[in-house]
């Protein structure tokens, strides 16, 4: 499993493959904190928060989490572990685009997916 800091580096080899614009307004940037954040929807059932978009007084901002990348994705090949790393991003910058255009299709895709995942 690649260290918190091989991981960090590779989110920004990805961020620097995307376009510019896709980082507009996004003042607070990406973090990769260390933390393993369990879903508050299921907090004791193994489902994991492994990024989030946010939107507050510190502006707007992604935050993924480096423990929990690493207890989903952490023996995958190289090559799968990046490429979920990037549909990650990928999943998150969506949030942000979604924000600015005042859309929230995908916060409710994440909703209904997660509802279907605990059998609601």
């Amino acid at each position: 499993m690649y260290s918190i800091e091989e991981v960090n580096d590779i989110l920004d080899e990805i961020a620097a493959e995307l376009p510019e614009e896709i980082f507009s307004e996004l003042n607070g940037g990406v973090s990769l904190l260390p933390e393993t954040k369990p879903s508050a929807a299921d907090p004791d059932g193994g489902l994991y928060t492994l990024g989030e978009y946010c939107r507050d007084q510190m502006g707007r901002y992604i935050v993924l989490y480096y423990g929990s990348i690493r207890a989903v994705h952490g023996g995958e090949s190289a090559e799968s572990f990046r490429a979920n790393l990037k549909k990650l991003l990928a999943h998150e910058l969506t949030h942000h685009i979604e924000s600015l255009a005042g859309e929230r299709d995908l916060e409710i895709e994440d909703e209904r997916y997660i509802s279907e995942y605990l059998g609601g």
